[in-house]
């Protein structure tokens, strides 16, 4: 083998290392843990876009059970987003140690591992990428089935670092009654009509007995939907960009959701200001303002 080819193999070996890419002026890089406690890999993807010189926040991607959801950094509707807010996106592929029930996703429990696992892959892309704010900055959390369990499971163990965080239509919880703390970040459960009735009566379960307590939580359940996506991507998108400005200060610390709000009586979708006397006999969804009322009502 010549010098010159040897150079060559070397410097393609390099990047391939480092995982790193500036196409088109975007920051693209990957990371990961393997064989963590009660996870087999837990590997991310972080895209920042071109134009960003200061990340004010992470808009987190789990996919379904054990899926690899790294791809979805590039879908332009969530780069989009990102951009508009001057966060970053970390998408995520975990997938679980073998057991003798795979349908249980042991990952979910965040805090028995794959929490850390996700803050530490962060800590080293924060250095590989110029942007040491990563490292602190709080995390808009999507996902999908076990990417809700992931996601709801994370802001009960770390709730001072969570903007926002949805559950859709998952079925494996670790935690029933969250902290107060948790219970004051705005959450937006949700289930399919049609879907699975364990997950459907899991998922509002737990989004009856936080709501009971006061959590400052939203919930709907899609008419004629199963297991799938449906219309919660699209209300995502357009609930985290009315959202993040509310918890979202300049500078990407978190602010405090007002007690000024409105609640959404869900078996009516019925509407009434916070503080005055209303006859709701049905659980409530806690709506921060007018648009993300008609944002919810968009889901019955």
């Amino acid at each position: 083998m010549t010098k010159r080819k040897i150079t060559q193999n070397f410097i393609i070996f390099s990047l391939l290392l480092l995982n790193f890419s500036f196409a088109n002026g975007q920051t693209i890089l990957e990371d990961s843990v393997m064989n963590g406690n009660n996870f087999q890999k837990a590997a991310f993807r972080l895209w920042i876009g071109k134009d960003i010189q200061r990340v004010r926040g992470v808009i987190v991607m789990v996919p379904g059970s054990n899926g690899n959801g790294r791809d979805m950094v590039y879908q332009p509707e969530w780069q989009a987003l990102a951009n508009k807010h001057n966060m970053a996106i970390l998408a995520a592929d975990i997938k679980d140690k073998r057991s003798p029930n795979m349908a249980i996703e042991q990952y979910a429990d965040v805090k028995n591992g794959t929490g850390q696992a996700m803050l530490d892959v962060l800590n080293r892309l924060a250095t590989k990428s110029g942007h040491p704010e990563l490292n602190t900055v709080p995390f808009a959390l999507w996902g999908m089935s076990a990417g809700g369990e992931f996601n709801y499971e994370f802001a009960c163990w770390k709730p001072e670092r969570v903007i926002t965080f949805i559950v859709n239509k998952g079925g494996v919880y670790y935690t029933a009654l969250a902290s107060e703390a948790t219970r004051a970040v705005p959450g937006v459960f949700l289930t399919g009509e049609i879907d699975n009735p364990y997950r459907n009566n899991i998922v509002k379960g737990i989004y009856s007995v936080n709501r009971r307590f006061g959590a400052k939580w939203i919930f709907a359940e899609e008419p004629g939907q199963g297991h799938e996506f449906a219309k919660s991507e699209a209300f995502t998108l357009k609930y985290f960009d009315e959202i993040i400005p509310i918890r979202l200060d300049e500078n990407g610390n978190l602010k405090a959701l007002s007690e000024k709000a409105f609640l959404g009586e869900v078996g009516t979708g019925k509407v009434a200001a916070t503080g005055f006397k209303n006859s709701f006999t049905d659980i409530t969804s806690w709506l921060p303002n007018t648009a993300i009322v008609d944002l919810w009502k968009t889901l019955f």
